[in-house]
């Protein structure tokens, strides 16, 4: 017996809000218009039509997974950044909003060669390049994985030719000087783990925590980049939001000038930035 698209709505709305998903109204509108192919905004046009069985069982079984708090990017297969439609998959960081506040700083400078280093999805290196279509990018990552989902992303966003890629540690395999470099590295404290939201533990580890003091990766981006940096080039990095002063202390330790911490839409710390003089 078939089921109206209301009705299904309204039983993953509950799944999902009995299973102490806080987004469930939100994520069960994306999982249908998901389900029945169609865009979140044109879903109120189909509430009275009528689903397939298929159709039905496949939207309940969605809304299990997402119960069991399977990240959405992961279950759709994409995450949303900055206007983008971002591939996403286990081997990668899933793209936040809280990280545009990295692109918004870096497309405040100007920069015809960019350093993307532990890229992940390459959201961030596919993103600056795409909007600014006469700059060139490098791009690292450790995970094999998580550089082919890069290179799917700079092909899907017709910036593959713009963006080399590298398996590196850091700066280990990267050559040369650029006007910029821009990183999200793993930020979160060994002790931080425990405490994390349950959509966490489906994401790659190596990619949220340094299984240290959350300051592993600072040290070394901060350390390495004046020799990767031309003359008046920048170094911007995200940052957990307690981490600015601290963050901010390796950036002058190293000599960088015009220091300073970057808040979110929140007000929280997010980005740290520093010249090279």
């Amino acid at each position: 017996m078939s089921a109206s698209v209301q009705n299904e709505l309204i039983q993953i709305t509950k799944t999902l809000r009995d299973n102490g998903v806080e987004s469930a109204n939100t994520d069960a509108r994306l999982l249908m218009a998901h389900v029945l192919g169609i865009e979140k905004a044109r879903l109120t046009l189909h509430v009275h039509d009528e689903m397939t069985e298929e159709q039905a069982f496949l939207v309940n079984q969605l809304a299990l997974d997402r119960s069991d708090r399977i990240p959405m990017s992961h279950i759709l297969g994409y995450r949303e950044f900055y206007g983008r439609r971002f591939t996403v998959t286990s081997a990668v960081l899933d793209p936040r909003p809280e990280t545009e506040t990295l692109i918004v700083e870096a497309l405040s400078k100007p920069f015809s060669e960019v350093l993307d280093l532990g890229t992940g999805s390459g959201a961030i290196a596919v993103t600056l390049l795409a909007e600014r279509p006469n700059a060139t990018g490098f791009a690292t990552d450790l995970s094999p994985g998580a550089l082919e989902v890069a290179q799917q992303n700079a092909e899907k966003h017709d910036v593959l030719a713009r963006l080399h890629f590298e398996e590196s540690n850091w700066f280990s395999a990267v050559g040369g000087t650029f006007d910029l470099i821009v990183s999200n590295p793993p930020y979160i404290a060994l002790v931080e783990m425990p405490s994390l939201a349950p959509e966490l533990s489906y994401e790659p580890r190596i990619a949220l925590t340094d299984e240290a003091d959350g300051l592993t990766a600072y040290r070394k981006i901060a350390a390495g980049a004046p020799e990767h940096l031309n003359p008046n080039g920048w170094l911007m990095v995200e940052i957990g939001w307690q981490q600015g002063p601290d963050v901010a202390a390796l950036f002058n330790d190293a000599g960088l000038q015009n220091v300073a911490v970057k808040p979110d839409l929140d007000g929280r710390d997010r980005v740290v930035v520093g010249q090279l003089g």
